[in-house]
C-alpha cells in the first residue's frame, strides 16, 4: 500500500496572499497618505473625509483593473504556451520525449533512468509533465485574473476603511495625527499577519510595511503643508 506523506506547506497561498497583502497595504498607505496630506493643508475634516472616500473608491477600482489586466496577460501567455506544447506533443512526440529526458538528466538522473521516467510521465500526463517540468507552469502558480482582481479590490477597500474610520473618530483637529499613528499601527498588524500566513520573519516583514508607510505619509504631509501655506 502507498503511504501518503503530508506536510503543511504555504506555497499554495502565494497567489491570494500576494494580492491580499498588496491590496491591504496599498489601501492603508495610499488613503492614509492622501488624507494626511489634505489635513496638513489646513482644510476642514469634511474635506479630509471626502478625500479618503474618493481615494477608497478610485484605489479599489484601480487595483482591481490593474490586477486583472496584468494577471490576464500572464494567463494569455500561459495559454499560448499550453497550445504550443499540445501541438508539439501531437506532431513530434519523440522530440518531446527527448526534451523531457534531458530535463531529468540535468536534474541528476542518468540517461537510462531519465528516459524511463520521461516515458512513464508522458504516459500518465504528457502535457502536464511538459507544462510543469519544461515551462514551470503548475496549478499553484497559474494565473487567476478574476481571483486576483477581486482579492485586491476587497483588501484595498478594507485597508482604506481604516484611516477613514480613524478620521471620523478623531477628536477635534487631531485627524492628521490620529490617522498617521493609527494607520502605522494597522500596517504593523498587517505585517505580522502576512508574515505568519506566509511563514516569513515577522520583524523584517513588519519593518518593510511600517517604514514605507511612514515615509509616504511624511512626504504627503510635507506637500500638503507646503501648498496649504502657499495658498493661504
Amino acid at each position: 500500500m502507498r503511504r501518503r506523506h503530508h506536510e503543511n506547506h504555504r506555497v499554495h497561498r502565494i497567489g491570494w496572499l500576494r494580492a491580499a497583502v498588496l491590496g491591504a497595504n496599498d489601501g492603508i498607505v495610499s488613503t492614509a497618505s492622501l488624507m494626511v496630506g489634505v489635513a496638513a493643508s489646513g482644510t476642514s475634516l469634511a474635506n479630509v473625509l471626502l478625500s479618503g472616500v474618493a481615494g477608497l473608491v478610485a484605489g479599489a477600482m484601480s487595483m482591481a483593473a490593474g490586477e486583472y489586466v496584468s494577471v490576464s496577460s500572464q494567463s494569455d501567455t500561459e495559454q499560448a504556451d499550453l497550445a504550443k506544447e499540445r501541438k508539439e506533443l501531437e506532431e513530434h512526440p519523440e522530440h518531446e520525449h527527448q526534451e523531457l529526458t534531458h530535463i531529468y538528466m540535468n536534474r541528476g538522473l542518468d540517461e537510462n533512468l531519465a528516459s524511463q521516467v520521461a516515458t512513464q510521465m508522458m504516459a500518465h500526463d504528457a502535457l502536464g509533465a511538459h507544462l510543469r517540468d519544461e515551462l514551470g507552469i503548475t496549478d499553484v502558480a497559474s494565473a487567476q485574473p478574476v481571483q486576483a482582481a477581486f482579492t485586491s479590490a476587497l483588501t484595498f477597500s478594507a485597508g482604506a476603511f481604516l484611516p477613514i474610520l480613524l478620521a471620523i473618530l478623531a477628536p477635534g483637529d487631531s485627524a492628521q495625527w490620529v490617522v498617521s499613528v493609527g494607520s502605522l499601527v494597522g500596517l504593523i498588524v498587517l505585517g505580522v499577519l502576512s508574515a505568519n500566513a506566509g511563514g516569513a520573519p515577522v520583524g523584517r516583514s513588519t519593518f518593510r510595511v511600517a517604514f514605507w508607510g511612514a515615509a509616504a505619509m511624511a512626504l504627503t504631509a510635507l506637500v500638503g503643508h507646503f501648498f496649504g501655506v502657499a495658498g493661504a
